[in-house]
């Protein structure tokens, strides 16, 4: 009997983007420790920020000035591969791998990139509609959201199917929110200023995940229609 391989469950995409995501900050850790690019090597993380890092003044170039070029647009999407440091790269890589391949299962592989990419996108608009200042937006957790969401959507399905209570599908988002409010309030006693808006583009990409399920899911649309009228 061939032994398993644990790896082969996840899907390959998931895996490129988790490398993506490490390899970005392996060449960033490299220039912040001197391997590479001299002395300019510091800096380029703050370059990747102001590269391929979004904001409210890249959302208000978008959609008051019209400005589409590559440049802007590429921002709705790219910010997620430059983080802030190692700690936030472990999270967003371990929770991207785990999330993923459980996604992948039930969705398909394809699809964990689309509910990746739509769920950035969303998380960068509403983050750049509804935040204050121009504080910057980076690092992968908006899209981690969007695949807890997709996770979400699947447990509430396959809860449905059991017969059991499909409130429960929402407490791994719940956990996250209460740890989030517990750090904001810390964050904020520490440095004595409001935390970051970052929260507003992670629970965008949250109910961005959870929504484009709901047409991604098998049997999609319809699916979820059909539940809807049989509990009402």
């Amino acid at each position: 009997m061939t032994p398993e391989k644990p790896l082969n469950a996840i899907p390959p995409v998931v895996i490129a983007l988790t490398l993506l995501i490490v390899g970005i900050e392996v060449v960033l850790q490299l220039a912040n420790n001197g391997f590479i690019g001299g002395p300019q090597g510091l800096s380029w993380r703050l370059n990747a920020v102001n590269e391929f890092g979004f904001s409210t003044r890249v959302f208000d170039r978008v959609v008051e000035r019209a400005n589409y070029s590559f440049d802007m647009l590429k921002r709705f999407v790219t910010y997620p591969y430059v983080n802030a440091q190692l700690t936030q790269v472990a999270f967003c890589a371990a929770l991207t791998l785990a999330l993923g391949k459980f996604a992948g299962e039930y969705y398909g592989g394809l699809k964990v990139l689309v509910i990746y990419v739509f769920s950035s996108i969303v998380g960068a608009f509403v983050f750049g509609l509804l935040a204050n200042g121009d504080f910057p937006l980076y690092g992968g957790f908006t899209p981690v959201y969007g695949l807890i969401g997709a996770y979400t959507y699947a447990l509430w399905l396959q809860l449905g199917q059991a017969g059991q209570n499909q409130l429960l599908a929402f407490r791994l988002i719940g956990v996250l929110l209460l740890i989030q409010l517990i750090f904001g309030v810390v964050f904020g006693l520490i440095a004595e200023a409001p935390p970051p808006p970052s929260w507003i583009a992670e629970l965008s990409g949250f109910f961005g995940g959870l929504g484009i399920s709901v047409l991604l899911a098998p049997g999609g649309w319809t699916t979820f229609l059909d539940r809807m009228r049989q509990r009402s």
